[in-house]
């Protein structure tokens, strides 16, 4: 049996890994994605009442399928926009420089606890609903960080207030300044 806070470390690490052999542009794509699918979980959970009211309360394993569903297909056409034979060619998106590879590392890094750690926040708030998953004992200190860890995942500071409406406009300015 492995932590739940060992798998999510181990993934941030190949995560970081990834960011630094794709670059800091292609990354930074992958990190609005991972946004926009918050947000979009965000203004579906609060606008739409079917969610609102029946998924949220009576089927926390359903309501965790959608939102894996659109966090991971976002963030799996993140990683693919680059390969655009327009974006690909394009010079903003080249690896060159030592820099280049540290920052996609860094943002590889950051775009890995975003996205394992949305799933496993959302995992927590359905009740760990599949039976191959444990939920962390509070009693043991294993089980402890995990809990600790989770309250620090993205969903808990970015996904319930009005911070992810701001990210969603900063990182659609950021998309046209840099990027277009």
């Amino acid at each position: 049996m492995i932590s739940l806070n060992v798998i999510f470390y181990m993934y941030v690490i190949l995560f970081a890994f990834i960011g630094g052999m794709r670059g800091w542009a292609k990354e930074l794509l992958v990190m609005f994605s991972v946004i926009l699918a918050m947000f979009l979980t965000t203004v579906m959970e609060r606008y739409i009442p079917f969610v609102r009211d029946n998924l949220a309360v009576n089927a926390p394993a359903t309501l965790f399928w959608i939102r894996a569903v659109l966090l991971l297909s976002l963030a799996f056409f993140g990683y693919q926009t680059p390969n655009l034979p327009k974006l690909a060619g394009s010079p903003r998106f080249a690896r060159e420089r030592l820099q280049d590879i540290l920052l996609g590392g860094f943002l590889g890094a950051v775009n890995g606890y975003m996205v394992v750690g949305t799933l496993l926040a959302y995992l927590h708030s359905a009740n760990y609903p599949f039976p191959i998953i444990i939920p962390p004992n509070p009693n043991d200190p294993m089980g402890q960080a995990t809990i600790n860890l989770i309250a620090l995942m993205p969903p808990h500071w970015l996904g319930t207030t009005p911070i992810i409406f701001f990210a969603v406009g900063i990182a659609f300015l950021f998309v046209i300044v840099v990027f277009i």
